[in-house]
Order: C-alpha cells, then sequence, then structure tokens
C-alpha cells in the first residue's frame, strides 16, 4: 500500500506541487494579499503541463491567460485605483451593466473556445472544458478588479470542474478543487465582510 501511495506521488508530482501551490493561491486570494499572484503565476505554469497531458486543452490555454492576469492583478493590487487614503484595492459590488457586458464576454468566449476545441483537438469533453474556461476567464479578471461577487462565480466552476477532474482521473486536481469550492465559499464571507466595512 505504502509502495502504491508512493508510486503514485512520483508520478504526479507535478499536478500535486501545482495543487499545494494552487491551495496557497487560493487562501492568499481570500486575504487579500499581493502573493495570491506569485503562487497563481507558479500554480499556472505547472498545470500547462498537467491539462496538456490530460488533453484539457482549453484548461491549459486559460493557465496562459492567468500568467497575463497575474501580472496585471499584481499591478493593479500595487499601483491601481486606489483612493488616497486607502493602501490597497477596495474590494467593490458589480454593477448590473457591468455584469449585462460580462454575461456577454462569457458567452462569446464560450463559443470561441468551443469552436477551437471542436474543430482543431482531439478534448473528449469540449463543452465542459469551454464552459469553465470562459467563466474562468471572467472571474480571474473580476479577482483582478476586486468585484465581490467573482466568488459565486468561483464557487460554481470549482465544484463544477471537480466533477470534470474526476472524469479525467486527475484525483490530486479533484481534491483541490473540492477545497477550492469550499474556500470560495469563505472567500465570498470574508469579501463581504470587507465590502461591509469601507462602507
Amino acid at each position: 500500500m505504502i509502495n502504491v501511495a508512493l508510486e503514485w506521488l512520483l508520478s504526479n508530482k507535478i499536478e500535486l506541487l501545482g495543487a499545494i501551490l494552487g491551495i496557497l493561491y487560493i487562501f492568499f486570494s481570500i486575504r487579500q494579499n499581493i502573493l495570491t499572484w506569485a503562487t497563481g503565476l507558479l500554480t499556472s505554469l505547472l498545470y500547462v503541463y498537467v491539462f496538456f497531458h490530460a488533453k484539457l486543452y482549453a484548461d491549459m490555454g486559460l493557465q496562459g491567460y492567468y500568467v497575463f492576469i497575474s501580472i496585471y492583478g499584481w499591478y493593479f493590487w500595487t499601483k491601481g485605483n486606489k483612493p488616497e487614503n486607502k493602501k490597497k484595492v477596495p474590494v467593490k459590488r458589480t454593477a448590473l451593466g457591468l455584469w449585462a457586458k460580462l454575461a456577454f464576454a462569457s458567452v462569446v468566449l464560450y463559443g470561441i473556445i468551443l469552436f477551437i476545441l471542436l474543430e482543431f483537438t482531439n478534448s473528449d469533453v469540449p463543452y465542459m472544458d469551454s464552459i469553465t474556461t470562459a467563466l474562468s476567464i471572467v472571474a480571474t479578471w473580476m479577482l483582478a478588479r476586486k468585484y465581490v461577487e467573482h466568488w459565486l462565480i468561483w464557487i460554481f466552476v470549482d465544484a463544477f470542474s471537480a466533477g470534470l477532474y474526476v472524469y479525467k482521473g486527475l484525483w490530486a486536481t479533484v481534491v483541490l478543487f473540492a477545497v477550492y469550492t469550499v474556500m470560495a465559499v469563505l472567500g465570498y464571507i470574508e469579501w463581504k465582510k470587507d465590502l461591509t466595512h469601507d462602507k
């Protein structure tokens, strides 16, 4: 039994390291700590490899976006739109007009990603891979801009993704996304407190 566990750990070390860094990423995100972006960057680099081998091409491409958005988020959280009396960018609510734009962007992204997966890859889960990727792009942008409702999108995406990774047999990633789902609920609660304190 120990040999089987050790063999699994050795053959899945990149996925496991990515999962550990991913948990640190979400922890720092809840705390609104700038290390969110450093751990997110490292997690993304590792998961490019993991998702390529699992044929989750949209998720793999998403990691490239995460590299870009990590740099953007890092910059915005340190030098972005901060009122003069604030040391950090404040948490804010998503206005109705912005929700409409984000919904439109999600549908367009879904369509583009689905087309690419159907036409140019051998993905066996193109519809599921497309929806999680499109919503993740939108949610990560919202995180970078500190919109509290990004956590609600993550709750759905993380729970849905956990099921997808069960199907793909990525067990360390299943655990990671189950933890992500719980932590997204906690993140929403914590960020809402910060929103209340800023009033």
